[in-house]
């Protein structure tokens, strides 16, 4: 590019010549002349960006927030090459790292990286790639725009994996590794052993006692192979922002590590996201799989801001779930929406399982909480406290109704549910 500038510096300065040479009126229009027939030389001589055929490969998907790649190869067929400017246009939630500088000599190809960091989670599609080629002067260029489609699905993060490893180890004490001496409708048979204070009375085994010397009781481990579906409202309450993303980003990561923890527990996990209509669903999926199918069904989804159908959710949980399971809600804990939309059908709900309402929390209430420095911050305050006496007296009423409640900030949402699956786990409920 830089030989390209000296030549157009050295036209313009051969035509200032000849406009000082010549009389003033004379010398304009030859200014002119010359600077029109060089500029209309050098289009001529740009390399054809029409011509030009384009393709793509790299990444497909990429974690929320982490690097990736995409390389667009750029072929020129025309008897020119082609040098000056390429942008390979994203959206800017992409991220992307979009203008490069191009020289493709005739019958030749090159290949431009595009960096791509998103900032947001869906589907990030490129726009358009358009090439300004410049001419050997550096007067003149052709420009022209192509369609090279690629998507890129930014996935969840998933930050909450770290906490995997602590839960699974208090997953092995439950799962057979250690005996647990717990009796419920979610429990197996294990083994018999004697009697020791302490023991619930109602584990002994009066049949073995009579054959034994010592009284004797069973021991139970929690059951496999249950089943635990994940409900995601994606309605107006997940649009909230807590701190810098919706509610609903926090809720996906605490339902992809329980989700995670209940597959290597040897439950069955499924997922659906609702809010007036079905937007997601995943069935049927184990193992490795599952955390796959996972975020790519929460990738594309975002919040609705619309009040969900409570009545229609519930209707679509108890269809796909026929014996009972844990069924965990992603949702919030506002008083109007629960008043109007679950509450009246709650019921039917909690009949057939054992259900955990889970909620994020705003951490700018607990600090609201403590303002007391001037008038704005004592109305904050009691705006504040009125909005945690009513998150209270909703978890209240839902622990009539034999509901779990998890209500904590996005940081402690996830591993709180992993805990609170892990305590139903030990006390036999599941």
């Amino acid at each position: 590019m830089a030989v390209t500038g000296r030549l157009g510096l050295l036209a313009l300065f051969g035509a200032l010549v000849v406009g000082l040479l010549l009389p003033s009126t004379t010398g304009i229009l030859a200014v002119g002349g010359v600077l029109l027939l060089l500029v209309a030389a050098d289009l001529v001589l740009a390399g054809s960006v029409r011509p030009l055929r384009f393709s793509r490969s790299g990444d497909t998907s990429v974690r929320l927030g982490e690097p990736c790649e995409v390389t667009l190869v750029v072929a020129n067929p025309g008897g020119r090459a082609v040098r000056g400017l390429l942008r390979d246009a994203w959206p800017p939630s992409a991220g992307a790292d979009d203008r490069h500088a191009v020289r493709v000599p005739p019958g030749e190809r090159r290949a431009l990286v595009t960096a791509l960091r998103p900032t947001r989670r869906g589907d990030r599609t490129a726009a358009r790639v358009t090439v300004r080629s410049v001419g050997p002067l550096g007067l003149a260029a052709r420009q022209g725009s192509h369609e090279v489609p690629w998507t890129v699905r930014v996935l969840p993060p998933f930050h909450s994996r770290k906490h995997l490893p602590s839960r699974l180890a208090r997953l092995q004490q439950l799962d057979g590794r250690s005996a647990v001496l717990i009796r419920g409708q979610g429990t197996e048979f294990d083994s018999l052993r004697e009697y020791v204070i302490g023991d619930d009375v109602r584990s002994i085994d009066w049949r073995a006692t009579a054959r034994a010397a010592d009284v004797m009781v069973r021991t139970w481990r929690p059951e496999r192979d249950r089943h635990v579906v994940l409900v995601l409202d994606t309605g107006r309450v997940s649009a909230g922002r807590v701190g810098d993303a919706p509610r609903l980003d926090a809720a996906m990561d605490a339902a992809l590590l329980l989700a995670v923890l209940a597959s290597r527990a040897g439950d069955r996990v499924d997922l659906l996201a609702y809010d007036r209509r079905l937007r997601a669903a995943v069935q049927g999926s184990s193992g490795a799989a599952l955390l796959t199918s996972l975020v790519n069904a929460m990738a594309p989804i975002e919040p609705s801001l619309v009040e969900t159908d409570a009545r229609g959710m519930v209707a679509e949980v108890l269809q796909r779930t026929r014996r009972r399971s844990l069924v965990v809600l992603l949702t919030g804990l506002d008083a109007a929406p629960l008043e109007e939309g679950l509450f009246p059908v709650l019921s039917s709900l909690t009949a057939r399982h054992e259900l955990i309402v889970a909620s994020v929390a705003d951490p700018r209430v607990a600090e609201m909480l403590a303002g007391r420095g001037d008038a704005e911050a004592v109305y904050d305050a009691a705006a504040a406290s009125r909005t945690t006496a009513e998150r209270q007296r909703v978890t209240e009423r839902l622990a009539r109704h034999g509901v779990s409640v998890v209500d904590a900030v996005p940081e402690e949402l996830p591993p709180a549910l992993a805990d609170r699956y892990l305590a139903l786990k030990a006390a036999g409920r599941l």
